[in-house]
C-alpha cells in the first residue's frame, strides 16, 4: 500500500507536468500564429507574451529559433498525420481520403510561413524531410488502400505521388490564393474516381 505522503508528493509532480505540457503547447501555437503573420524572424517576445509566458520559458524550451521551427513543423506534421485516422472513422472511405486531403491543403498553407527557413542549411531542419514521410505517407496510405477497396477510387496510385501533386497544385496557386488549391485538390480527388483503371 502507497503512503499517504507518497500520494500528496506525486499530486504536485504531476500539476507541474500538467503545466509544462500547457506551457509548450501555448507556446506552440503562438509560434505558429507569429510566423504565419510576421514570418519566423519574428521576435520572440512577440511569441511569449502571446503565449503568455516569460522569455526564460521559451528559451529553457527552446535555446535556439531552428529549434522552435522545428517543433511547430513536427506539431502540424503530427496533427495532420493523425486527421487520416479521424476521418477515417467519421466517414466512408472515399469521403474521408477527400477529407484528408483538404486538410494536406490547409497544412501546407500552414507551412509556407516556415518555408524560408526550411530552405536554409541549418543542421536543425534535416530531419524534417524524414520525419514528413514518416508521418504523412502511412497516413494516405491507410486511407488510399481503404478507398481502393470499396472502390470509392480506382488504384494505380501511391501516397508520394498524391503528397507530391497536391504540393505542386498549393505552391501553384495564383496570387497565393488558397481557394483556388482547395478546388484543383478537389478537382484532382475526384478524378481519382473518373476514367479506366491503371494499367
Amino acid at each position: 500500500m502507497k503512503k499517504e505522503s507518497d500520494s500528496t508528493e506525486a499530486q504536485p509532480a504531476r500539476q507541474m507536468r500538467a503545466d509544462a505540457r500547457r506551457k509548450m503547447q501555448a507556446l506552440l501555437q503562438a509560434a505558429l500564429e507569429v510566423f504565419a503573420q510576421s514570418g519566423v524572424d519574428a521576435p520572440v517576445r512577440e511569441i511569449a507574451e502571446r503565449a503568455g509566458v516569460g522569455l526564460g520559458t521559451l528559451y529553457r524550451h527552446f535555446p535556439q529559433r531552428a529549434d522552435l521551427i522545428v517543433a511547430v513543423m513536427k506539431t502540424q506534421i503530427d496533427a495532420c498525420a493523425d486527421a487520416a485516422q479521424a476521418f477515417a472513422d467519421a466517414h466512408e472511405p472515399g469521403e474521408a481520403l477527400s477529407r484528408w486531403m483538404q486538410r494536406y491543403v490547409e497544412f501546407i498553407a500552414t507551412k509556407r510561413g516556415l518555408a524560408g527557413a526550411l530552405q536554409s542549411d541549418h543542421a536543425a531542419y534535416a530531419s524534417l524531410p524524414d520525419y514528413f514521410y514518416s508521418r504523412l505517407r502511412p497516413a494516405l496510405a491507410s486511407l488510399l488502400d481503404a478507398a481502393v477497396e470499396s472502390k470509392a477510387i480506382r488504384p494505380g496510385f501511391s501516397p508520394d505521388e498524391l503528397l507530391k501533386a497536391v504540393a505542386t497544385l498549393c505552391y501553384g496557386s495564383p496570387n497565393d490564393d488558397p481557394t483556388f488549391a482547395s478546388k484543383m485538390v478537389a478537382l484532382m480527388v475526384n478524378g481519382l474516381r473518373q476514367g479506366p483503371a491503371s494499367a
